[in-house]
């Protein structure tokens, strides 16, 4: 059997929290042959950050959204050069990247979803093929369009004793439950860290609870969590994808800062216990990925929940750069015509692959 073609490629995360360009390099097959050389986040100034932020929650004119579109791009192609600089030699010969832009609209009851970012521009910009645009085939196929990390999660996660359970905190909570017979089930679970993140913004003036700070400090409000939890939302099975911004109706603004952040961080955990207890079996062990992995309060409540919990840096994987690492290796699943979501996954009628080349 011929061996199967293996590409250098970049991938390319601007997540809801507006943060910055996380960019990674792997070396894979698109199957579970990957070997990961090392990533980096080139952070937003404060006027780029405040601008998509408000692309992502107002309609903005269009002229305005294009120019936006044109400034992130050409962040994205600042992250693509300061990654191949600060990995030298490891990162000759990137052959692709995978380009997800950013998430200004995801509105996956209406089969809508939107991510800005100029291929083409990317393209000329770094002189390597770029393929993006890898939701709205899912979406069209009657999926989700999200999670797409479930399948990457699979393979990182092919060896692990089952059942096993990835769990992603990012602006919005997701989950990859995977099966004894190698079956999955994924889905989002319900806010991540945005909600957080806006909150002690708001209220501290802070970036984000830094080290738990806030949160830790204070005490859960359980009727403010039953009540958030409350909604149709979270009584729908997997698959199911929500936007960052789905989850508005949450209102802690009667409690302090400290109280705010701790019940905000109990909603993000009990949204993702209850999601966990509609898997055909409990998991043996819970990995977590994402901002969210270093909130200690967070990660102390999981453990009330769960026996079993561990970030993904303990089986070696970045989970500030996870993200982009799968980007990268679904780029290659395209180039190999690899599926990039299954009904499993995104609610998808059938599997197929997603994304559009431009090279």
């Amino acid at each position: 059997m011929p061996a199967k073609k293996v590409y250098k490629s970049i991938g390319l995360m601007s997540g809801t929290s507006a943060d910055g360009v996380d960019a990674a390099l792997v070396e894979t097959d698109g199957e579970e042959n990957i070997e990961f050389h090392g990533g980096l986040t080139l952070p937003y100034d404060e006027t780029l950050r405040a601008l998509l932020l408000e692309a992502s929650q107002h309609n903005l004119p269009t002229t305005e959204l294009l120019r936006l579109e044109k400034q992130v791009t050409q962040h994205h192609a600042d992250a693509v050069r300061a990654l191949l600089e600060h990995l030298g030699k490891a990162g000759e010969g990137a052959s692709v990247i995978g380009f997800h832009g950013h998430t200004v609209r995801h509105l996956p009851q209406e089969d809508l979803t939107l991510q800005i970012g100029n291929p083409w521009l990317l393209n000329e910009l770094v002189k390597l093929p770029v393929v993006s645009d890898f939701r709205r085939r899912d979406m069209a196929k009657g999926g989700q369009g999200a999670p797409l990390v479930s399948m990457f999660h699979q393979a990182l996660f092919a060896k692990e004793d089952r059942p096993t359970l990835v769990l992603n905190l990012g602006g919005v909570a997701n989950i990859t439950w995977m099966g004894e017979k190698d079956d999955i089930i994924a889905g989002d679970t319900g806010p991540g860290c945005g909600l957080l993140d806006e909150w002690v913004q708001e209220m501290a003036h802070m970036h984000h609870d830094v080290d738990g700070k806030l949160a830790l400090q204070g005490s859960v409000n359980q009727d403010l969590v039953d009540e958030a939890l409350d909604r149709e939302f979270f009584r729908r099975p997997l698959p199911k994808s929500a936007d960052r911004f789905d989850f508005d109706h949450v209102d802690v603004s009667g409690l302090s800062v400290e109280d705010g952040a701790a019940t905000l961080c109990a909603i993000t955990v009990q949204a993702v216990v209850r999601a966990v207890a509609t898997m055909p079996a409990n998991p043996t062990s819970i990995w977590v990925t994402g901002g969210g992995v270093h909130h200690p309060v967070i990660m102390k409540m999981l453990l009330e929940h769960f026996s079993e919990v561990n970030s993904v840096d303990h089986r070696g994987f970045n989970p500030d750069t996870l993200e982009a690492e799968c980007f990268a290796w679904l780029a290659v699943r395209h180039m190999r015509d690899l599926p990039l979501s299954i009904p499993q996954t995104t609610g998808c009628r059938e599997a197929s692959t997603g994304g559009v080349l431009v090279d």
